[in-house]
This record gives structure tokens, sequence and C-alpha cells, in this order.
């Protein structure tokens, strides 16, 4: 299968907002690369049209993309070539890597069509936005293999991976979808939480009953015991076993032989209090502990105890089998109420303990592997900061021709200027993107084909969740999750925070 025949569907997929166009599009070329038999070239385009690699982080950042050789007349790229040529530039380390990547990121361009190179560009940036997310692409991987999407849906479920059910479903037909079930040792999806505006309104939408859970500010882990062998699996999936003994160890103090849980590791103080985000997700950047904070783990859910699967039944009996089994002071602390206002005292104890918020739990609910569950809602405050633009990137997929992901810039009353503090795209309507792209040509200073260089006289109220530092920006400090609110015309760039302002958030 040729690179140029997946660039192309790809152009097709972004430029249909129609669902069922999207999954037809999907399905026919899953069905001439399923044709030629080869499993991996099927989860490996299955993975791409997510956005996503194989292989995960490459090391191949937005910086090294910015300079690319002119694109070759003829496509002669095939999927399989440029899936072994990332996974060559992933495994480069040691002294000189940072030329060597480059260099073979300029090989595998050069040897890329225009269009090809437009689509590769956007996949190892994090811009391949298209509309292909894991709704649709089951849906189409169903309507390919002729099986159910349900079946389709369950098997990636519990196998944590769509690209590997769909080389399944495709290569193998439904009889192949029966080995992917719930098993101790390899990671499932999460279940995610949609968002609730408040405590009311969470128990109103679970039916008058909540289980309210602590929403720490740490980092959510998948926990896998068998026997004395305990297995630690990120939010995505990654393996970090051996940088959290703490984990692995309070895993095994628990009575049980087999199981699969969901916790949350956080580094709290002395006073129990967390620490920074920053400080708990050092720990899943380094290799080894030493010379960093300890970190406590809370267990939340119970998925599997001893040979029974639990994330069928009710959430309130995993939550008393999960009782019976960890001990107080590894669980969040947690309420069951039907009363508004012993809702709200409990989310104000919790955020006045330094945590994010609170999870609003249906009693009745089962485990929604690697969905966002209605079932679930988190509930925690916004901050806003009103901020100045920077410059903004011209956007793809759907946003080809606007001016889309914006920089945003705090005000900096020492020199006058402004301090970066990260991009966003989030937030964004139609309407506002279509005024954004006229505003910002009008105040545009420069234009490299990628980012567009504005004077800086527009300001944004963005919504963050929190600020963590960063070596990234030059101002040291990066905000969580920002994305637009409303553009500020009623504001002057003198009256946007301070970069002091939000470095207050850090305390």
């Amino acid at each position: 299968m040729l690179l140029a025949d997946i660039a192309a569907a790809s152009a097709d997929i972004a430029g249909t907002s129609a669902r069922l166009a999207k999954i037809n599009r999907i399905a026919a070329l899953l069905s001439l690369v399923a044709a030629e038999g080869d499993a991996r070239s099927v989860a490996v385009t299955v993975s791409w049209l997510s956005g996503e690699l194989p292989q995960r982080q490459i090391g191949v950042g937005w910086a090294a993309l910015r300079s690319l050789p002119e694109p070759a007349v003829t496509p002669t790229l095939t999927v399989d070539a440029v899936d072994e040529r990332f996974t060559r530039i992933g495994a480069v380390s040691g002294k000189g890597s940072q030329a060597r990547r480059s260099e073979l990121v300029r090989e595998l361009f050069g040897a890329a069509t225009e269009n090809e190179q437009a689509f590769l560009r956007r996949l190892l940036s994090g811009e391949l936005r298209q509309g292909a997310l894991a709704g649709v692409m089951a849906d189409a991987v169903a309507r390919t293999s002729d099986i159910p999407a349900a079946e389709v849906r369950r098997a990636a479920m519990l196998a944590g991976d769509l690209p590997v059910v769909a080389a399944a479903a495709l290569t193998g037909g439904g009889s192949a979808l029966a080995e992917f079930g719930l098993q101790v040792g390899r990671p499932v999806g999460p279940m995610l939480a949609q968002t609730a505006t408040g405590v009311a309104d969470a128990l109103e939408r679970l039916g008058g009953t909540a289980i309210l859970e602590a929403k720490l500010d740490g980092a959510r882990v998948q926990i896998h015991r068998k026997g004395a062998e305990v297995s630690v699996y990120t939010r995505s999936l990654d393996d970090v076993t051996h940088r959290l003994p703490e984990v692995v160890e309070a895993t095994l103090a628990l009575a049980a032989t087999d199981l699969i849980a969901d916790a949350e590791a956080i580094a709290l103080r002395p006073d129990r209090r967390p620490h920074p985000f920053q400080v708990t997700a050092a720990r899943f950047g380094r290799k080894t502990p030493n010379g960093l904070e300890p970190l406590s783990v809370f267990f939340f859910d119970l998925l599997h105890l001893d040979g029974q699967d639990l994330l069928d039944l009710p959430t309130e009996h995993r939550l008393a089998a999960l009782d019976v089994l960890v001990p107080q002071d590894h669980r969040v602390d947690r309420v069951i109420t039907a009363d508004a206002s012993v809702a709200q005292q409990f989310l104000d104890r919790t955020l006045a303990a330094g945590h994010e918020g609170v999870m609003a739990k249906s009693p009745t609910a089962p485990y929604e592997a690697g969905r966002r569950g209605a079932g679930w809602l988190k509930v925690k405050p916004v901050h806003t900061l009103d901020l100045v633009v920077l410059a903004v990137e011209w956007g793809s997929g759907r946003r080809t021709g606007k001016l889309s992901n914006i920089h945003l810039g705090a005000r900096d009353p020492e020199t006058g200027g402004y301090v970066m503090l990260g991009k966003t795209f989030k937030g964004m309507t139609d309407a506002m993107l279509a005024w954004q792209t006229e505003r910002f040509r009008e105040l545009q200073v420069a234009d490299d084909g990628w980012v567009v260089t504005v004077r800086p006289e527009q300001v944004v109220e963005i919504a963050f969740d929190g600020v963590q530092r960063s070596t990234r920006y030059p101002g040291g400090v990066a905000l969580r999750f920002a994305r637009v609110l409303r553009y500020r015309d009623d504001k002057t760039p003198g009256e946007a925070d301070t970069i002091d302002t939000v470095r207050a958030f850090l305390a």
C-alpha cells in the first residue's frame, strides 16, 4: 500500500463533516489494505488515520519539521517503508542523535510528494485533526469486516488497542476477536468522564444519587497483579512499572493473587497536601526514582479480582469489593449522597485540601473501558486568564485555509513585552475561526507558511485547569488544558494578565 493512498484518504476524511461519509471513506481504504493480507499494514493505517504512531514517540517535534526538502514528484513510499523508518528514527540515541534523527527525517520527506509531506507533517506534529476518532474508526472497521460494531468496540475496549483489534478483525474475522477478553497483564482503555457544571448538575444527570470521590491532582495509573508480578500502566497504556516502586509495593501488600485496578499516583507534602502536578509528573519522565519525591497511591476502582471480572458490575458492587481489599489510607475519599448541599460541602473540602475537584459516579454504572461514559462526571473549578495572542498557526484538515492554533502570551511588566505560555486550538467555534482568520491577517507581521506572527494587540480569555513548570517556554511555566472562551475586544493588551499572575498558580 502506498503512503499516497493514505494521504489521499486523510484529505478526503478531513474534507467532510458527515460521520457516515468519513466511515465510508475509511472503510474503502481499509478494504484495499486488508486485501493485501498484511495485519501490520492494517494496524499502522488505523493508527495513522487516528493521528497516532504505533511507536508513540520517536523524538521528532514541530521544530524539526519547519524546514523540509523539496517534495518528490512521483509517489514511491509504501506504508511498510515509512513505518520502518519511524521505528529507525525512534531507535536513534546517544551522542549526535538529534542530528541523525534530522537526517533520517529529511531523507523521508525528500522521498515524499507534496501531499505526502503534508500528511506526514501533520501526523508527526500531532496536528492530524480530521475527525477520525475511535468511534468513527471502530464503525469503519465493523463495516469493512462485516462484524457487528458492538463486538468491535468491546474488543477494542478490552484490548486497549484499536489498531490491533482492527488488524485481527480484517485478517481473521469475527472469531479472531474472541481472544480479546479482559486479561491480567494486558492494559485496557480507561473509562473516562464527561463534564458537569457543578455538583447539582451532576446529581441531576445521574438520577438524583451519586458516589462522589475526591479528584486528586496526580497521575492516573492502571495496576495489574498476577501472583507476585505487578505491572503499572499510564492512562495512555505505557508501562511505567520500574519507575513506580511504591505502587508495586502497595499492590503486593493487598490480600489478592490476581487483580486489575484503577488508581491515582500522587506526590504529597508532609501535611498531605499535593505537590504541584509537575512534581508527580517528574516521576513518570525518569527511568529511576532516585532523588525525586516519593509517590502515594490511592485506588478508586476494581476491574478484576482473583479470577472474576468486575467491570460489568455496577459501580457500588465494584467499590464494595475494593473496600474489602484495600485499606482506607490507600483509597480516595468518598461520599454517597442525594443532597446537593452535602455534595457541595464535599467539593469544598476537597478543593480546600488542594485537590482538583470531585468525580460524581452513578452507583449503577458499569465500567465502560475506553469510553467517556455518562456514568462518570467530573466537577472542578475553571481558572481564567486574559492573555495576548502572539502568533497563529495555519490549520489542517477541516481547518485548512484558516488560522487556528494560537500562541498565548502573558504581559511582562518589567520589559513591556510578552512571555509565551503555550498554544491552543481548543474551544474555537467555526464562527470564531472565521473571525480570527480575518483579524490576525490584519495584525500579521510575518508568515513562514506555517506560523503567522502578529502584532500583540488581541486579548483572548483563556480557561485552563492549572499551571505547571516547563522548560519549553521562556517563562518557565505552561498552562494545562488551555482552551478559548472568548476574545476580549473590550480589553487592551496593557490590561492582560502578567507573567507573575500566572506563576502565582504554582504556589
